[in-house]
């Protein structure tokens, strides 16, 4: 359990702000109805305490969550319903999860259908090989496991990391994916700063695949060290990408971050308050 001491260092900090960040505040800056966070940026606490974490972020003003999986399951020991009805109870909704596709994946599935996620998000290559060819075969499988989503209410996606942007003969293995998986059945969920580390423009991505990118993992990375900050310490232009969300068919952000300056409740306090101030 969260002690009552690790939860006052943990929220006491914010909890003025939090006052001042309503929903409603939000969607009417953004344009997007509410704000998501990963999981994983909480991924300590939700070990320790996952109702205790959820009802923190949930005082954050997140109303989406994504999950990930751990060594407790997807939910971080929390069965499916259990998961959902947590979730609800604190005016969030269990949007998404990051999950691997394996021998497992229609058990996933299944769980996912339970717990009543939108969204199932593959978050590393199936198969090994930085090559065209490989990609090809893991876009078909991606359309594969689409449909199969699909059949169960369910919308399957991907999740990329830096090594998608290597290129074998002059041709950029992300955009094999691209170009070989079915819109309506892969929905990409794009990690911009894994992108902008890479070496690449998302707004040139938008440009160039319009409408593929309706899931983003919103961050700020020091792009030097390869190290996630707090939004306006880093090197992705967040102002600029979010001029492009229509292009890009955005439907949902996902904050994360994976390193911070003192606690991810400090951090995700300064970066929502920095996307108000922006927007």
């Amino acid at each position: 359990m969260i002690t009552r001491k690790k939860f006052l260092l943990y929220s006491g900090a914010f909890a003025v702000g939090t006052m001042f960040l309503p929903s409603f505040a939000l969607e009417n800056n953004f344009g997007i109805k509410n704000l998501g966070v990963q999981l994983y940026t909480f991924r300590e606490a939700m070990y320790t305490d996952p109702i205790g974490t959820l009802n923190i972020i949930a005082d954050l003003g997140f109303k989406k969550i994504e999950s990930a999986k751990s060594n407790k399951g997807f939910y971080y020991g929390l069965k499916p319903k259990e998961m959902q009805e947590v979730c609800q109870n604190l005016g969030m909704n269990l949007l998404s999860g990051h999950v691997p596709l394996d021998k497992d994946w229609e058990k996933t599935m299944n769980v996912a259908s339970a717990a009543g996620q939108e969204y199932l998000i593959c978050s590393s290559m199936p198969f090994g090989g930085q090559t065209v060819d490989n990609y090809k075969k893991v876009a078909e499988k991606f359309n594969e496991v689409g449909e199969a989503c699909k059949k169960m209410g369910l919308k399957f996606g991907y999740h990329n990391q830096t090594m998608e942007f290597e290129a074998q003969n002059g041709k950029v293995l992300y955009d094999v994916l691209l170009e070989h998986t079915d819109p309506e059945l892969v929905h990409m969920e794009i990690d911009l700063a894994m992108l902008v580390l890479a070496g690449k423009d998302p707004v040139t991505y938008f440009a160039k695949y319009p409408g593929r990118f309706p899931l983003w993992h919103l961050k700020d990375m020091i792009i030097d060290k390869g190290r996630s900050t707090e939004f306006g310490k880093g090197g992705v232009d967040i102002a600029g990408i979010l001029k492009h969300k229509k292009e890009a068919g955005l439907k949902h952000i996902f904050l994360e971050q994976e390193e911070y300056t003192s606690s991810p409740y400090e951090s995700m306090r300064h970066n929502v308050t920095y996307l108000q101030k922006l927007l």
